[in-house]
């Protein structure tokens, strides 16, 4: 492991003006930067690259169709996003040819990959490779990162993802962000609780469904239904629990997010997995919505018990936890989300990875100092 080497005296400690970093950044294929609608790991890659900009650094990025990021250089994999081909090897294989070839040329510091099949080229590369586990970590996928070893550094999207393999080259967690700002806040909500992502036994409509008219609230259901598995779960699962009081509303692009999450009295997340780390948990906090969700995963991290939501060890304490967080202050919600989980805070928690790594000051420590840094600023 690794720790980034701090001052004692850190108060009276002067830094030398460090020099901007020239970063390549790797989105997967399957989106567009950043996405319309459904692709988290695209929203957070599309955030990341104008964090960093911000910041003063150089990005060049390597992705699929059109962009509205500040990336310094953009190069297109694909001219038009191959989404209907999500899962396929070779999408991913061109992108990790395209992305190496072009890596090569432009003179970065370090590379950091967000896809599957990129990695594998970091051993022929002379600067560091930083991977975002955006994903499982365990069973086939964590062999997958184990075999790349050292030559890759794995950043974690929360310390819950991290337990799961501690044997991956583990170099420090930095959680997800949005732009808070363009998420409205909305104290006055309107009659309804919220569930929305991908339809999948993971993500447990069915179980939001059930909560929300034990409790006797009206649900509105959004999300991902276009691959097979997902439509056939929701014919056999969802379907038939729909009615006057539960609603399915279709996937929801970002000004529709925005709309129901900002007037939802709770986001219902009964996830049935160990989450990595659930971007809609944050985006409704942004929103001054309450997380209603089991203790499963990452939850524990992004929601603050008893004060941006309501955490349950089970499912049968879901009606109740709806009820309850009513009772909470929106406003909480929202700081929450801007201190914790807003593009600058990531941005500069990923700089920090970024500089030991190109600086050459990792140890043998065990505990990173981006970890303590981000502990402390949350």
């Amino acid at each position: 492991m690794s720790e980034l080497m701090v001052s004692d005296d850190a108060d009276t400690r002067i830094e030398a003006p460090r020099s901007p970093l020239r970063i390549g950044m790797v989105a997967p294929p399957w989106f567009e930067l950043p996405p319309r609608g459904y692709g988290g790991t695209e929203a957070v890659v599309a955030s990341l690259v104008d964090g960093l900009v911000d910041r003063g650094h150089e990005v060049v990025l390597v992705a699929s169709g059109s962009h509205r990021t500040k990336a310094t250089r953009f190069h297109r994999v694909y001219d038009v996003p191959p989404t209907e081909r999500l899962g396929e090897p070779v999408p991913e294989v061109v992108t990790a040819a395209e992305a190496a070839r072009v890596l090569a040329e432009a003179d970065v510091d370090l590379v950091h990959d967000h896809t599957l099949a990129g990695p594998l080229v970091a051993r022929g590369r002379a600067q560091p490779t930083v991977v975002t586990a955006h994903g499982p970590v365990a069973g086939e996928d964590g062999h997958y990162f184990e075999t790349l070893g050292s030559s890759v550094d794995v950043v974690a999207i929360s310390d819950a993802q991290r337990r799961l393999n501690p044997n991956l080259n583990w170099v420090g967690t930095v959680h997800n962000a949005i732009d808070v700002s363009s998420f409205p806040y909305r104290a006055d909500k309107d009659d309804y609780v919220l569930w929305l992502g991908r339809f999948s036994p993971q993500k447990a409509p069915d179980l939001a469904i059930e909560a929300a008219r034990a409790a006797g609230r009206r649900i509105v259901l959004a999300g991902k239904l276009n691959e097979a598995p997902e439509r056939r779960y929701f014919e056999e699962r969802v379907a038939p629990l729909l009615g006057r009081d539960a609603e399915y509303v279709g996937e929801a692009d970002a000004s529709m997010k925005r709309e129901l999450l900002s007037g939802a009295q709770a986001l219902v997340f009964p996830i049935q997995w160990e989450e990595p780390f659930g971007m809609v948990m944050i985006e409704a906090m942004a929103c001054g919505t309450p997380v209603v969700a089991l203790r499963r995963g990452s939850v524990p991290e992004v929601v603050a018990d008893g004060v941006t939501g309501v955490i349950v060890d089970d499912a049968a304490r879901l009606p109740d936890a709806i009820a309850r967080a009513q009772e909470l202050d929106p406003a909480a919600s929202r700081r929450r989300a801007a201190e914790d989980f807003d593009v600058p805070v990531m941005a500069e928690r990923y700089e920090r990875v970024y500089r030991m790594l190109v600086e050459g000051t990792r140890s043998i420590r065990d505990l990173t100092a981006v970890d303590a840094a981000s502990q402390a600023a949350g």
